[in-house]
């Protein structure tokens, strides 16, 4: 099965596209090739870029406590593991106190090296990057694979309270919900969602099935079209047929 998500509000999507950049960063990181490297040092710039927003910290705090207060109130459920219960509530607890312990604008530390933020204003530029503008970059991804893996960890270790912090919400938020089947009929599919408060949707289908939906949606109405996958057309065109999937809204 193949998932596509698509978040109604700001908050969600900069989540979302943190922890895609977070999950690129790792594993480009974790690899011993110089291009990985670099791709993986890319990525941490786009963190830097995306968390950004001056709010976001403080969002995640209270997102994080608003569901330990939620999750308080399942103590002494006989329905509810008491165990689990406990190591969902400890996770929260250290995540906000990491997310607590991260002082001044987030990524300050990286905007004040003066090495990287060269590199990052120059990869701005398409092959800004070559020797012959960064010498001493092109030097930096000569040095060992484990030289530069440790200096990557270095560079990203300190906004790790962010990534685990989102991944905690994300989490949340997609076991929220329950998928429901339907059929978009000749490719399309409208929904009146009558003012939800749902704050994701997730649109789930076969891997197999040639469809690639297109979301349009706010707290009123949803609409969805199934597009043909590309093969060489200058333009996506519809799918004509009946195209089965599973819908699940997500909402905290």
């Amino acid at each position: 099965m193949i998932t596509y998500e698509y978040p109604f509000n700001e908050r969600i999507r900069t989540l979302l596209r943190l922890e895609d950049l977070f999950e690129k960063t790792a594993y480009f990181a974790q690899e011993d090739g110089p291009q990985e490297h670099h791709t993986a040092l890319i990525s941490l710039f786009e963190i830097l870029e995306v968390a950004g927003r001056a709010d976001l910290k403080m969002d995640l705090i209270q997102e994080l406590e608003r569901q330990r207060q939620t999750l308080l109130a399942f103590r002494n459920n006989p329905e509810i593991s008491e165990e689990a219960l406990s190591g969902a509530l400890y996770e929260i607890e250290q995540s906000s106190a990491a997310l607590l312990g991260m002082t001044g604008k987030i990524g300050q530390y990286l905007r004040e090296n003066d090495w990287l933020m060269g590199i990052k204003s120059r990869a701005a530029i398409p092959g800004g990057v070559c020797e012959f503008d960064l010498p001493s970059y092109h030097w930096w991804l000569h040095r060992s694979a484990d030289e530069r893996r440790s200096a990557l960890e270095g560079w990203t270790k300190p906004m790790l309270p962010l990534r685990d912090a989102a991944a905690i919400v994300l989490r949340l938020l997609r076991s929220s919900g329950r998928p429901k089947d339907y059929t978009a009929t000749g490719g399309h599919f409208q929904l009146n969602l009558g003012g939800s408060a749902a704050q994701m949707v997730r649109v789930t289908l076969s891997v197999e099935e040639p469809a690639i939906p297109e979301v349009s949606a706010n707290k009123y109405f949803l609409n969805i079209r199934f597009t043909r996958p590309p093969a060489g057309e200058l333009k996506a065109r519809g799918c004509e047929r009946d195209v089965p999937f599973a819908l699940t809204f997500c909402n905290l």
